[in-house]
C-alpha cells in the first residue's frame, strides 16, 4: 500500500534535484560560507518576490520574529496581541524580548484572528504596542480590517507569515500591510530550506538594517559593533538552495491551489467543514485543514490506510503549561477550543497527483461512514 505523507519534499527535491546539486557545490568551490554571495542574491530576489523593498536572511523565522520585534524597542511592560490558535514560536518571541503575550480568540470562518475581539482589547489596554496577525494555513488574516484598528491606537503591526509565502490580498502580497512581516524556511513549508532558515522583509530601510545588524552581532565592519546583537545569520547553502527552489514557487503554489479545489469538490456533500477563503484572497494552502467530527478516530483510519495527516494545532496556546502562569483558563478562547478538537489536516503539496488526492477523500469519506 503507497504511503501518502503529509507534504512529499522528496518529490520535491527530485524535480529540482540537478539545480540543488549545482548549487551547493557553486558555494564549496566559492567557500563562501558565511554571509556568502547567494545570501544576498536571494535577500534581493525574496524582497522582489514578496513586492516589497528589503528582505533579511535569517536563521530561523523565530529569530526573525525576534529580531523585528527587538529592532521596534518593544520590551519588558509592553503587550504584544497574539492568536491564541498559532504555533509557540509567535507567542515565544514576544517572551524572548521581555513582553508579554496577550492572547486573542479567532473568527470561526478562517481561524484568523477576530478584528471585534482586537478592536476591543486595544480599545482598554494602553499597554500593547504590537499586534502579530497569523496568516494560518496560508490564508492571509484581514489585514485591511486590522490597519485601520491599529492605527487608531498607534500600535504596530508584525504579519507572522511563516505558512503563507506568495498569500495575497487583492493582488498585494502578504508582509505589505504591516511594519514587518516573517517568514520561516523550514523544510516543510511552501518555500522550504534544506534546514532551518528564515527572513524578514519591510519597507522601512532602518528597519531593515537594523534587523541586518542584529543578526551578525550587531556590527557595520567585522570588528566594529554599533550594537550588541546575535549570531543568526542565514547560512549561505541554504540560502543557494531557496534561490534554487524560489523559481519553481509560483508553479508548485498552483498545484496546491488545485489540490485544494479537486478536495473541495470530493468533500462537497460530506459532513464536514472545508477551508473558507475571503473573497480577493489568495490561499497558498500550506495545509489544508478540514474540520469534522470524531476527528481523532479518522486521524487514526487514515493513518492505518498509509494517509499521513496531522493536526494544527491541538493545544491552544492559553491551554499550554508553558503559558499557565498568564491565569488563563479553559473556555476564555471559545473559538480557538472548539477548533482544535476538529480540525485535521490533510496531505498537500505541490506534487500531489490527481490520483493521490481521489484516494485520500475516498478514505476520509470512507472513514466518516
Amino acid at each position: 500500500m503507497e504511503k501518502i505523507p503529509l507534504n512529499n519534499i522528496s518529490a520535491q527535491h527530485a524535480e529540482i534535484e540537478t539545480e540543488l546539486k549545482d548549487a551547493i557545490l557553486g558555494v564549496l568551490q566559492r567557500n563562501d560560507y558565511i554571509m556568502g554571495a547567494d545570501v544576498k542574491s536571494f535577500e534581493q530576489e525574496y524582497a522582489s518576490y514578496c513586492q516589497v523593498k528589503h528582505a533579511v536572511g535569517l536563521a530561523n523565522g523565530t529569530d526573525a520574529l525576534i529580531l523585528g520585534l527587538k529592532a521596534l524597542e518593544i520590551g519588558p511592560g509592553d503587550q504584544v496581541v497574539v492568536p491564541v490558535n498559532t504555533f509557540i514560536a509567535s507567542s515565544e518571541a514576544v517572551s524572548a524580548v521581555g513582553a508579554k503575550p496577550l492572547f486573542v480568540d479567532v473568527e470561526p470562518q478562517t481561524l484568523t484572528i477576530d478584528c471585534e475581539r482586537l478592536a476591543g482589547l486595544l480599545e482598554s489596554n494602553a499597554s500593547i504596542k504590537a499586534v502579530m496577525p497569523v496568516h494560518l494555513y496560508g490564508h492571509p488574516s484581514r489585514m485591511n480590517e486590522i490597519k485601520d484598528i491599529c492605527s487608531r491606537y498607534d500600535v504596530k503591526i508584525i504579519e507572522d507569515a511563516a505558512q503563507a509565502h506568495g498569500a495575497e490580498i487583492s493582488g498585494v502580497r502578504v508582509g505589505n500591510f504591516g511594519d514587518f512581516a516573517t517568514f520561516s524556511f523550514y523544510p516543510g513549508k511552501n518555500l522550504g530550506a534544506l534546514g532551518d532558515a528564515g527572513a524578514l522583509i519591510t519597507n522601512n530601510p532602518d528597519l531593515a538594517r537594523r534587523v541586518a545588524m542584529l543578526s551578525n552581532h550587531g556590527r557595520t565592519e567585522k570588528y566594529l559593533h554599533e550594537i550588541e546583537g546575535f549570531n543568526s545569520r542565514l547560512d549561505t547553502i541554504q540560502a543557494a538552495a531557496l534561490r534554487v527552489k524560489l523559481r519553481y514557487i509560483e508553479k508548485w503554489t498552483d498545484r496546491r491551489i488545485e489540490v485544494a479545489s479537486e478536495y473541495n469538490g470530493y468533500f462537497s456533500d460530506l459532513d464536514l467543514i472545508t477551508p473558507s477563503r475571503v473573497e480577493n484572497y489568495r490561499h497558498v494552502y500550506h495545509l489544508y485543514v478540514i474540520r469534522v467530527k470524531n476527528r481523532d478516530k479518522i486521524l487514526e483510519t487514515l493513518k492505518s490506510k498509509g494517509i499521513m495527516c496531522g493536526v494544527h494545532y491541538p493545544i491552544p496556546l492559553h491551554l499550554q503549561p508553558a503559558y499557565a502562569h498568564l491565569g488563563y483558563k479553559k473556555g476564555d478562547f471559545p473559538v480557538a477550543e472548539a477548533a482544535a478538537d476538529e480540525i485535521l489536516s490533510l496531505p498537500i503539496d505541490g506534487h500531489l497527483t490527481k490520483d493521490q488526492v481521489l484516494r485520500v477523500a475516498e478514505e476520509v469519506k470512507r472513514a466518516l461512514f
